[in-house]
This record gives structure tokens, sequence and C-alpha cells, in this order.
């Protein structure tokens, strides 16, 4: 590549990131919304639409247009959000969906001074550190493959565990963050009893309210705890959602899920569908993880202090050593979609 080709690509990725801020603006102020359900509409159409100011909204929408996310009608002056646009932007329902990963960007450029003094040191950066908007932004980012796979998919591609959780099983949701995965098995497995655990004090106060907004909140029990030392026993399902290569210990904690865990009981352990490896396939989704790696997964596992800080793409390989390691002899690549690997771990 010509060094005005790569200055091009750089100049494009620039863009890109500065793109990011506009479509956390259009998902907060339900700009995407507002045009999928409503457009075509003028500028001023959709600041009438959504309360906002006109002139801010014009200039929002030529950005929107140079991105080819907004489609323009000259003789009408009306814009359009494309039905397989919207699909992305504009529903939290759909598989697709994508807009809301942008507003944790807040939490992430805010540690930008934190990230040079911890390259320099050594040291980590907390997840607590972070805005709470690092919570929902990622949240939201994960919840449609969730919504859509955890239920129908992935959950009966584990051995017997649906039948368990139908029949008053028992569930540890480990790093639950806001509960959306937490919440959603207790909707499917009304008989069974789930908890969320995080060590997050502000993922568990959101989680909370998300329960109660669901009517949930006297099935689900949400508690601060950290990986290693959550509450309780013989859990016929311990689950781990993108969360193992966030923390410090790994081992230690793959020890106590083998300790928790039911003689029969499953580990299913959710992580990011890339590896080392992947650096030269430069996928789309390999290079969003490898820079969340560098920025956030990384940092945050080694403000724990622990022996280990995996990073996000380490792979099946040092997964499965993990878990071996902690004593577990069975595993398994349950399923897997282009984002993330599941994998059934047993004692």
């Amino acid at each position: 590549m010509s060094a005005h080709d790569f200055h091009q690509r750089v100049i494009g990725d620039a863009g890109a990131a500065v793109r990011g801020l506009t479509v956390a603006l259009g998902e907060r102020l339900g700009l995407y919304k507002a045009l999928a359900s409503e457009g075509p509409l003028t500028a001023a159409g959709l600041a009438r639409a959504t309360g906002t100011n006109e002139r801010y909204v014009e200039e929002w929408l030529h950005a929107q247009l140079s991105a080819g996310y907004v489609e323009r009608h000259p003789s009408s002056l009306t814009y359009t959000l494309p039905a397989d646009h919207a699909e992305v932007l504009a529903d939290p329902k759909a598989v697709t969906f994508a807009a809301g990963f942008f507003t944790a960007l807040k939490a992430l450029y805010a540690t930008e001074d934190l990230l040079v003094e911890a390259y320099r040191t050594g040291d980590g950066v907390g997840w607590a550190e972070h805005d709470a908007a690092l919570d929902t932004g990622m949240g939201s980012f994960f919840q449609p493959a969730y919504e859509h796979k955890l239920v129908p998919e992935w959950l009966p591609s584990l051995h017997q565990v649906t039948e368990k959780l139908r029949n008053g099983g028992t569930v540890a949701d480990v790093g639950c963050g806001v509960g959306h995965t937490t919440l959603l098995i207790a909707k499917a497995f009304p008989n069974a009893t789930v908890h969320g655990f995080d060590y997050s004090e502000e993922a568990i106060a959101i989680a909370r309210e998300l329960a109660e907004e669901a009517g949930l909140s006297e099935r689900v029990v949400f508690d601060v705890a950290s990986a290693d030392d959550y509450p309780g026993s013989g859990y016929d399902l311990v689950c781990f959602f993108n969360a193992l290569h966030d923390m410090g210990d790994p081992v230690a904690a793959a020890q106590h899920v083998h300790k928790s865990l039911d003689a029969d009981g499953t580990w299913m352990l959710v992580e990011s569908n890339v590896s080392p490896q992947d650096v030269d396939t430069q996928t789309p989704a390999a290079r969003m993880f490898m820079a969340l790696s560098a920025v956030m997964c990384l940092p945050v596992a080694v403000a724990q202090r622990g022996p280990h800080a995996l990073g996000n793409h380490s792979g099946e390989k040092a997964f499965r050593a993990i878990a071996e390691e902690a004593g577990f002899t069975r595993w398994r690549r349950a399923t897997e979609t282009p984002v993330n690997a599941v994998y059934e771990v047993r004692p």
C-alpha cells in the first residue's frame, strides 16, 4: 500500500472515529428512530419530531448523508433512513442493532489520560474509573445477540441445561453487568432461581432497576461480588458472558466456578470469537475487538493486579487451558456467531 493510499485509509478511520460521536447523538436523541418511523422528513420535520434544534439537525443529517447512513431526496429536501439501515441504527430489537455501542465512546475517550499513564507505568484502568456510559453502551452492543441467540440457540446447545432450568434449576450469571442476560434467562425459565453477580456497584444498581421495571425483582437477585468469591453452590448453570478475559485472575475465577457448580453442572463460557491469529485477518469484528482490548479489556484486567491479563482475543486454546487448570475435564465449542464463541465446560 502506498503512502497516499495508507494516508487515505487513516483519514477514513479518523472520520469513522468522529462519526461515532454523531451516531451516539443520533441514538440518544432518537433521531434514527424518528427517521425510521416517520420519514421521509426534512431537517425541520426531524427537529420537530425529536424536540431538537433545526440547525444542529441539518448539520447532523449532512454527516449521516456523507457517511451513506441516510438518503436525501433533492426534490423534496427530505431524508430517509433505509429499512436495512434502520435495523442497525434504529431498532434495538434487531439482531443487527449496533448504534448503542457508540454511546460507550463517552466513557472510553474520557480515559485517554489514564491510558497514557497506564501505558507508561504498566498499571491498569479499572472498570469503575469509567463513566457509567460504558456499562450501558457495552450492554447495548451485546444485547441484540443475547436477545436473539441466548434462549433459542445457545442454551439448547448445552447438554440437558434447558431441561434443568424448566424444572427449577439454579443459575449464576457472573460478571452480569447491567443484567440483560440474567433477566433473559429468568423470563424464559420462570421456575429457575437466577442470581446475577458483578463487582461494579453501578452496574448492579442499574440491573436492579431493570429487574424492577420487568417485574422480576422478586425472582432475580443481583449482588455485588467478584468472580472468585460469589456466594452459593450446587448451581446447575454458571454463565460468563464476555467477562473472563476482563478478569485479573481468570484461573481463580474458573476454580471458583468449579467449586460452585453441581457435580453435573455446566459452565457456559461466552467469549469473543477471535484469536491471536486474527491480528492478520483484519475482519471488522477482529479490528473492533483488538482495538477495544488495547483501550478497555487489557487495562481493566491489569487493574485487578492478578497473575494474568488476557485481552479479549486470547482464543480458545488459552481459555481451555485455564479451564483444565481449574479442574474441568470436558470442553466443547457448543455453537458460535461471527462475534461470539459459546463453550460448554463441565467438571
